[in-house]
Formats: structure tokens, C-alpha cells, sequence
């Protein structure tokens, strides 16, 4: 048998009606009060039954997580997070994989499933702003991820060409001086390859150098192999680089492998910077010096704002949409600065 809300209210001696309270989020409870149930409610692992929520308040519980790659760490990492997140407002994710294509994208944005889900947080990578127009105005949305909508949804990103710069600037400071970007992208949208380019350029200039545009190397993907290829473009130049800038982690490992297979010392010869600062980087032959996105904040605020509303009176909606900028760091390892310095 489960754990009940009364079997929380014994544990926090407070009512079954504050226990209530505070699952589902209302306000009108004290800090301290509220964070003894919790401790509660994490102690017990006690978990809302969503047949009895929707019965009781017309609500499921639930919201979904769409992302393009659940095989892809960072998007695990993610997806990770946003249920630790909507856990604390005593809400379920149901998971949707979209594989980054416009079709599937839309379908779940025009309020697939609706009948299951309360809101929606979305990674897009293909929709198209008249594809979010389309959309009724239930269940909410929010948005993930770097490419920019005129649309009314709130978005939460990093900023990507600081989070770019940061990366460029540390191997510049380095002395590194024929950096390449490796995962630029030949189509014209605005995704994160090109916000990230933007950034390597924007820094390089702002050093004084000039951006050659022959150490741009365009990818397909954004996997491993992708990255692997495009090293090995770079290394047959007649002036290969002596740094580079990865659009994404998986991208740097497949560099860091082909370095590896032609005697490349990393990072005396070549230094490399990848970005997600995903749990692979940290355990390679050669640690992968990252940029860091506050996965947990990007979650946490996603979630915070779905909920909000979800849960807003109609005739007091929440301020319009919001446009939130989480932190990022810089995660420096081996990759840059070698073995011993970086005990």
C-alpha cells in the first residue's frame, strides 16, 4: 500500500489540508512549514496519485517534456532535472522524443495529447514561429533551447554567444592563436551553431585577431562521428589549428579521438573546449574542459513557470511572456591546460 497525505501529515505533524496544500503548490504556508513537509514527502517517498488529483481538482498532474535527442546526454541530463523539478510541485512528466523534426515538433506544440497533459515544455529545433501562432492557448508552453520566436511563450536559454566567448577567450588566453569552430551549420537558421559562431567570432575580434573562416568546419550532426570527420578536415590543412572550439561535447570527443589516432598531443599541440559539460567528458583518457549550462536552473525554472500557468486564475494570468537567461560556467580540465595543472 502506498504512501497517503495523512501518513506525511503524521511524519510533519501538520493537517492532511496543509500536506495538501503544499503538494499542490498553493500558497498561504509558512517557509519553515512548508520545507517540513517536504522533508517529509521526500523522506517517506510519498508520490500524488494523479487519477485522484484530476478527479478532485479536473487537473492530471501531469505535463510533458519534448527534446530532440533523448539518447543524447545532455538532453538525459536534462530530462533529469525537469522531473526533480516538477516533482517539487507535485507533478509527473511524460517524456515525448521528437528527433528534431518540424513534423513532430509541430504535432506536440498544437496540443498533442492535451487530454493527458496540464502544460508542455518544448526543445525545438525545427518549428517554425507560425507553426507556434497556430497553437491554442492551452495547455501552456514554455520553450528550451537558443533559437529565437516572436512569439508569445516564455523561453528559457542560456546566452550562447557569452557562453561562446568564454570558451574562446579561456584559449586565447592560453595563446592559442588559429582556433577553429567545428559544428557550424550550412542551413540560414538561427540555432545554437550559429549563435556559438557568433561568439568565437565576436571574441576573436575583440582580441585583436582575425577570424579565419578556413578553421570553420560545418558538420551534419552533432554526434561523435561528426566530430571525428570534421578534425580530420582540419588536420589535413596546410595550417591546422592549435585550438578548438566544439559546438557541442559529443562533437569534441570525436575531435579528441582522431587527435589521439594521429599522435596529436592534447592540449601541448591542440587544445579543445567542448560544451554541456556532460559526465562522459569528465572521465576520458584526456578530461574535456567544457562550458557548463546550469542544467538544473534551466529546469527549475522551466517547470516554475509552466506551473504558474497552469495554475493562474483566467482572470489574472501571468505577466506576459518572459524571456529568462540561466548562468553557465566554464568547466576546465585537461584538455586546455594539461594533466598537471589541472590537479
Amino acid at each position: 500500500m502506498g504512501v497517503s497525505l495523512k501518513d506525511v501529515a503524521v511524519r510533519a505533524g501538520v493537517s492532511v489540508k496543509t500536506v495538501s496544500n503544499v503538494v499542490n503548490d498553493y500558497p498561504h504556508v509558512s517557509p519553515a512549514t512548508r520545507e517540513r513537509v517536504r522533508r517529509a514527502v521526500d523522506e517517506l517517498g510519498y508520490r500524488p496519485n494523479p487519477t485522484a488529483r484530476r478527479l478532485r481538482t479536473g487537473r492530471s498532474g501531469i505535463i510533458a517534456l519534448a527534446v530532440p535527442e533523448l539518447g543524447n546526454p545532455y538532453f538525459a541530463d536534462l530530462a533529469t532535472a525537469v522531473i526533480d523539478a516538477a516533482a517539487h510541485h507535485g507533478r509527473t512528466v511524460l517524456l515525448d522524443h521528437t528527433a528534431g523534426l518540424r513534423a513532430e515538433e509541430a504535432l506536440v506544440s498544437q496540443g498533442f495529447r492535451s487530454h493527458l497533459i496540464e502544460g508542455l515544455i518544448l526543445s525545438p529545433i525545427r518549428l517554425e514561429a507560425e507553426d507556434l501562432l497556430r497553437r491554442p492557448a492551452r495547455p501552456p508552453l514554455v520553450l528550451l533551447g537558443e533559437r529565437e520566436y516572436d512569439a508569445p511563450f516564455d523561453h528559457i536559454a542560456i546566452d550562447n554567444v557569452a557562453a561562446a566567448r568564454l570558451a574562446v577567450r579561456h584559449l586565447i588566453g592560453l595563446g592559442r592563436r588559429r582556433i577553429a569552430f567545428v559544428g557550424a551549420r550550412r542551413d540560414s537558421r538561427r540555432q545554437p551553431a550559429h549563435l556559438r559562431l557568433r561568439g568565437w567570432r565576436e571574441e576573436i575580434l575583440a582580441a585583436g585577431g582575425t577570424p579565419r573562416e578556413e578553421l570553420v568546419a560545418a558538420t551534419d550532426g552533432y554526434d561523435r562521428l561528426d566530430g571525428a570527420v570534421a578534425m580530420t578536415r582540419l588536420l589535413d590543412l596546410p595550417e591546422p589549428p592549435d585550438a578548438v572550439f566544439a559546438y557541442n561535447d559529443l562533437v569534441a570527443l570525436g575531435a579528441l579521438r582522431v587527435l589521439a589516432e594521429r599522435g596529436v598531443r592534447v592540449p601541448e599541440e591542440v587544445a579543445v573546449v567542448g560544451f554541456d559539460d556532460i559526465e562522459e567528458g569528465a572521465y576520458g583518457a584526456v578530461t574535456l574542459t567544457s562550458v557548463a549550462p546550469d542544467k538544473a536552473a534551466i529546469a527549475r525554472l522551466a517547470v516554475d513557470c509552466l506551473v504558474a500557468r497552469i495554475e493562474a486564475a483566467p482572470d489574472r494570468p501571468p505577466a506576459g511572456p518572459r524571456r529568462i537567461l540561466p548562468g553557465h560556467a566554464l568547466v576546465v580540465r585537461e584538455s586546455t591546460v594539461g594533466r598537471a595543472a589541472h590537479r
